[in-house]
Formats: structure tokens, sequence, C-alpha cells
């Protein structure tokens, strides 16, 4: 599964659902959390479409770093405090995954903060692509000082970006269950995956 992936839905991508569909099957992933930017109307509208593949989510934009909810049943309203955000999500009754918390090169957390919200956050990635080794190296240790599971996801913008990193883990049937059954998964990515910087 991948769990941070964008659509026509982001400002910043112009994939199209199908597309997304298509590209699935065509690497294997089974399921997919789509994740654009301030809306979760693509992606509830991908849960219609191909409802054994869509997880529902949202990468929020906070004051802060970007919160994304996983899981979730409607748009968050983006530029609120962390804290509001992650709260409306789990009050949806999702998780909470914490999105290339250190990259420099987009908004995120400083350290400390992340340290404050520990007790609302449910998953940290520690691989995207698109961050630098260091950023993903510091995501990973965080993790593991606060004892959080980790997730991994390829930040897709583009269908073909789809497949170069994902994450292995048992069947589930539940946000409760899958969060049961993170620490046991896998972290994989391709050999040209590496990290590198979006242009």
């Amino acid at each position: 599964m991948d769990l941070h992936l964008h659509s026509r839905f982001s400002h910043d991508s112009r994939t199209q659902l199908e597309d997304l569909v298509a590209r699935c099957a065509e690497v294997g992933l089974d399921r997919i959390a789509l994740t654009d930017h301030n809306t979760a109307e693509g992606a509830l509208k991908l849960q219609e479409l191909a409802p054994e593949l869509a997880i529902v989510g949202e990468e929020v934009k906070t004051t802060e770093g970007e919160v994304i909810g996983l899981f979730i049943t409607r748009s968050i309203r983006p530029w609120q405090r962390a804290e509001e955000v992650m709260d409306q999500v789990h009050e949806m009754g999702g998780l909470v995954y914490l999105p290339h918390p250190f990259d420099r090169w987009r908004s995120h957390f400083l350290p400390e903060r992340v340290v404050r919200l520990a007790e609302r956050i449910d998953v940290i990635e520690a691989y995207n692509p698109w961050c630098d080794a260091g950023a993903n190296l510091a995501a990973e240790e965080m993790a593991r000082d606060l004892g959080k599971p980790v997730g991994c996801g390829s930040d897709a913008h583009a269908a073909s970006e789809l497949g170069h990193s994902w994450l292995e883990i048992e069947p589930f049937t539940s946000p409760a269950e899958f969060l049961e059954r993170l620490p046991r998964a896998a972290l994989r990515r391709t050999a040209e995956s590496g990290s590198h910087r979006r242009g």
C-alpha cells in the first residue's frame, strides 16, 4: 500500500483518478491513501470508484507543518493550528499521519513541536522519496524515540511515480486494526527510488 499520494484535486497534480486505479493494478498496489492538498474531495470520489483500493485522506496545511488525516470522512479546513487539525481527524475516527516532518524544502515542524504533539500523532512518515536522506533519518529516529510506528508513501503527483516506495502489511479491516499491524509492516522501495528533491 501507499499512504501518501496526490491527484488532480491537488493544485500541483494533473493525475486523473482512473489513471491512479490503472497504475495500482500495473504495479501491484492493493490499497492507496489519496491525500490531496487541503481537500478530501478526490479521495471520496476514488472511494466510490474503487472502494477496495481507496483510503480517504487529506494532506492539510496547518499554521506550521503539514498533517495527513487517514480514514477520514470529509475535508478539513487548512490553516488551523496543528492540534485542531489532528483533533478533527480523530473525531472522524481517523488516524494522524505526519508526512515529511523534517523536510527543509517544505513546511515542517520543529523537532520540539513534534514531541509536544506526540500524543496526537499516530504514524510518522519515515521514508519519502522526495526528502533527502537526513530528513528521512531524522523522522525515523523521532518515531523510534516517541514509540510511534512508521509509514511511507510515494508522495506521487503523477501516476508514473506510484510503485517506487510502498508498505507491505497484513490485511486489515479498520483503522484500529491497521494501526495494530503497522509495527510489523515492511517499508520497501525500488532501486531507483532515491532521496531527491522535487523540482
